[in-house]
Formats: structure tokens, C-alpha cells, sequence
């Protein structure tokens, strides 16, 4: 819920923090006297001046994913993220009583999240996602989490040195953000998709391969504001998907807008009845660079 996590929010415009505008929530208020409402579904949105440039995921899409998800196909991903923000947390000594602060960015439904907290004691969470379906369903994934509606290239609307972890999985990165936002000790795990990650499923369905170089690039992007810590674990095993799960896959992914869906299904209906399918990522840790200038506890 949003008074759970109220503490770590900030006025997305100037940084000023906030509060409940009335004993029923039906209001967000900053210090600088700025007003944003709660939606009747439990959540926020916390967007500047200059409005939301792009609206993410449909609610096709959306709906997709919560149905590949449930199907616990990705659960290694899911583990191998949860087990990271906990080792983050044991590394630097935050404990549950400290109550544990974990953003995800780009969190659609909120299952990654979810999972997250229930691995980690005393910790509450804040979703944010720039899709008003993906937030419809994040304000009720978790007892402890929080959603917000923002834009994640745009300044986050959280507070100064206030975040022990951020996730991001297979979703925008903002350096210089992170930076800004996390704990001196705090870091960002990133899960992303390897080379030949759904290898089985791109020449049948005409879907691109994932680029080479993604970890490299973003470390290189991330430079002066993140550094690496730790090698990056590389998480790969084979699914057994059928044709409905292959269909929630690439419904939630990109390819969802760049395939017509009648041809998607006429092929999606000449793969085999079951397929073995390779899932293919690593997980990176960063943490805030020491020679960088500017940020509170630098």
C-alpha cells in the first residue's frame, strides 16, 4: 500500500517529499503544495510537467504476461532475482528490522516484486511502471507494495539516498537516477536476456535475437554513476512450454507489436504441441561509483 512506502516518495517535479493529502488517501500531497490523486484501484501517478512521453504495455499485453507468469515458467529468474536483493541486503548488513526498501522498475503485474518481498523479511516495495494496466494489477500484488505510474528516463519520484535495492528486470535502466536514489550502500540488480534466450522460438516465429554486448553495454552506459559489483551469475534452464504458453510469452513481450496477430497465431499453430524452450539471462549487480560527484552521500 502507499502509506507503507509514503516515506521513500518525492514530488517527481522538485523532490520534495509527501504525504497524504486526507485521512483517506484519496490525495498525495508535496511539500511544495503540489496535488496528485490515488486512483480508486490503490495507485499514483507521479509524472512532471512534461506528462508521460510513452504509455507502455496495453492491457493485451498485460494480461499475457500475468498468464505466462503464473505458469512459473520464469521461477529461476524469479529466484536468482530475489536471492540477489537478499545477498544486497545480508552484504550490507540491513536487516528486516531496518525495513528493507526494494523498487522495481518496469514491474508490470508485480510478480517479480512480490516474490521478492516474500523472500526478504520486514521489506516493503515499490512497483513502478509507466502502464495503467500494469498498475492497476501491481497496487494489489502485494500487501507491501506500493505503485506508482512514472517515467523511468525522467527524474523517479523518490527520495534522496532512500533505496537499499533497485530490480530491473528486462526493463529501462537510468543510471544517473539509481545513483541518486539508492542508499550509499544500496545497488541495483539487473536481470538480462543473453544471446539465444527463446533461441527455439525466433526463426519459427520470426522474432530477432537478442543483441550481443547488452551486460557490456550497460556497464559501459552505467559508467560514472554504477559500478559492477561481483561477476555477473548467468541463469539458464529449458522450459516445456505449449502452444498457449508460447502465445502468453510473445503476447507480453515487444514482438506482440511488430507481428500481425493472425499470422503470430498461424504460426504459433504449426509448432509442435509442446516445445523445449531455452531461457537464456544474467543477473548483474551495481552499485553507486565513489568518484561520483553530486549526489547526497557522495
Amino acid at each position: 500500500m502507499l502509506s507503507d512506502v509514503i516515506d521513500l516518495l518525492a514530488d517527481p517535479v522538485d523532490g520534495t517529499p509527501l504525504r497524504a493529502g486526507d485521512e483517506s488517501w484519496r490525495t498525495i500531497v508535496s511539500g511544495s503544495g503540489h496535488s496528485y490523486d490515488v486512483a480508486r484501484r490503490g495507485y499514483v501517478t507521479l509524472v512532471g510537467g512534461a506528462g508521460l512521453r510513452y504509455t507502455g504495455d496495453d492491457a493485451d499485453m498485460i494480461t499475457a504476461r500475468e498468464a505466462f507468469l503464473a505458469g512459473g515458467h520464469f521461477a529461476p529468474f524469479v529466484e536468482a532475482v530475489s536471492d540477489a536483493v537478499a545477498d544486497v541486503l545480508d552484504d550490507n548488513h540491513v536487516s528486516e528490522n531496518d525495513r528493507p526498501s526494494v523498487v522495481e522498475i518496469g514491474a508490470g503485474t508485480g510478480y517479480y516484486l512480490a516474490h521478492t518481498l516474500d523472500a526478504v523479511p520486514g521489506s516493503r516495495g515499490i512497483g513502478i511502471d509507466v502502464s495503467v494496466p500494469a498498475a492497476k494489477r501491481l497496487a494489489h500484488c502485494h500487501p507491501r507494495v506500493g505503485a506508482v505510474i512514472a517515467d523511468a528516463w525522467a527524474r523517479l519520484p523518490l527520495r534522496d539516498d532512500s533505496i537499499d535495492a533497485v530490480t530491473v528486470i528486462f526493463a529501462p535502466r537510468n543510471a544517473a537516477e539509481f545513483a541518486r536514489v539508492l542508499t550509499p550502500e544500496g545497488q541495483v540488480v539487473v536481470l538480462t536476456p543473453d544471446v539465444g534466450h527463446l533461441g527455439e522460438l525466433r526463426a519459427p516465429l520470426g522474432i530477432i535475437d537478442v543483441e550481443e554486448g547488452k551486460v557490456e553495454r550497460m556497464i559501459t552506459q552505467a559508467s560514472g554513476y554504477l559500478v559492477p559489483v561481483g561477476e555477473p551469475e548467468h541463469v539458464e534452464f529449458v522450459m516445456h512450454l505449449d502452444q498457449a504458453s508460447i502465445a502468453a510469452q510473445i503476447g507480453m513481450s515487444p514482438s506482440a507489436r511488430h507481428i500481425h496477430p493472425k499470422v503470430l497465431a498461424e504460426r504459433i499453430a504449426d509448432l509442435p504441441p509442446v516445445m523445449e524452450v531455452t531461457a537464456r539471462a544474467t543477473v548483474t549487480r551495481l552499485a553507486r561509483d565513489p568518484r561520483t560527484l553530486g549526489f547526497n552521500g557522495s
